[in-house]
């Protein structure tokens, strides 16, 4: 009876002390704690994930205040920094520590999963078209035989072709070379549709000269799972990270940014996105997950 008293005694010593141990933060997180920098990683001109307002460089955006809300809350005494990004050095600065997040928009995909962390999954871009907003055109299907515009370098038109020879569509296609020159050609009439995924089109739109001529429509033809990056090399920041996501989501908080940015009036010229949050992350949300890009289920398009 002894042995067995003692036997427990000592089990429930090592189980406190594996509690501990688990419990306590790392290193990288201990030194945020302790009112250590964290060095964010920005965009100037993402709008509306992040960008920057004046040339003081004063960032903002959607991404950008989720995942300041994220830092605060894991690392209440931090002092951020912000760095500003390229799409081409993002991951090798995250993966060597000169930055320790990146804020902006970026895709999760398991190319990009072995050499930097993703968080939960925060947004969906999803594919879909900019017409007039007198235009009858609310379905992929209305382009048989219309002029689409899609820019040089996006996926949206190689996700474009695919749905249309599965769905018997034929289209002219034209290719601007940035986003401002394909929205251009719709602005002048030269085609029915600009196709792209509609945060940016969004951005595209709120810049424009008359940001109430345009509306986002169709189905979504094309997804991907955006999500805040930081190092693979600490378990302990992802833990952390997801955690603060999690609540987040449980009591409405993302829900609350996400109108914020995306169907109310934001700077600098206060225009409204108009872009309600869309059924995939609707459902992401609902059910949190980092599910990267080739797992991706979408809803079905008709």
């Amino acid at each position: 009876m002894r042995s067995v008293f003692a036997g427990s005694v000592a089990l429930l010593a090592l189980s406190a002390s594996a509690l501990s141990v688990h419990a306590a933060p790392s290193a990288t997180l201990q030194k945020w704690r302790d009112g250590g920098t964290v060095v964010v990683g920005v965009r100037e001109s993402a709008s509306p994930m992040v960008y920057t307002l004046d040339a003081n460089e004063t960032f903002t955006g959607y991404h950008l205040e989720l995942c300041q809300k994220v830092i605060h809350a894991i690392a209440p005494k931090a002092r951020l920094k912000y760095m500003v990004l390229t799409a081409q050095n993002t991951m090798p600065l995250i993966d060597n520590g000169t930055a320790d997040f990146n804020c902006a928009s970026m895709t999760n995909t398991l190319r990009r999963q072995e050499q930097v962390a993703f968080g939960l999954t925060t947004y969906v871009s999803e594919v879909r078209m900019a017409v007039p907003a007198h235009s009858p055109i609310t379905s992929f299907q209305q382009l048989n035989g219309k002029k689409v515009v899609a820019t040089t370098g996006t996926t949206a038109m190689q996700i474009l072709r695919k749905y249309a020879d599965a769905h018997g569509i034929q289209f002219d296609t034209r290719m601007g070379k940035d986003h401002f020159e394909s929205m251009l050609q719709l602005e002048a009439g030269r085609v029915d549709a600009f196709v792209l995924d509609d945060n940016l089109l969004a951005g595209v739109i709120a810049q424009s000269k008359n940001p109430q001529g345009w509306k986002i429509v169709g189905e979504v033809i094309g997804a991907e799972p955006i999500a805040i990056q930081f190092t693979r090399r600490d378990p302990e920041v992802k833990k952390a990270v997801d955690a603060a996501l999690r609540q987040m989501m449980k009591n409405g908080e993302i829900h609350q940014l996400y109108a914020k940015w995306f169907t109310q009036p934001i700077p600098p010229k206060n225009v409204n996105l108009n872009l309600p949050m869309g059924e995939t992350l609707k459902r992401m949300l609902a059910q949190p997950d980092d599910t990267p890009l080739e797992q991706l289920q979408l809803p079905l398009a008709h």
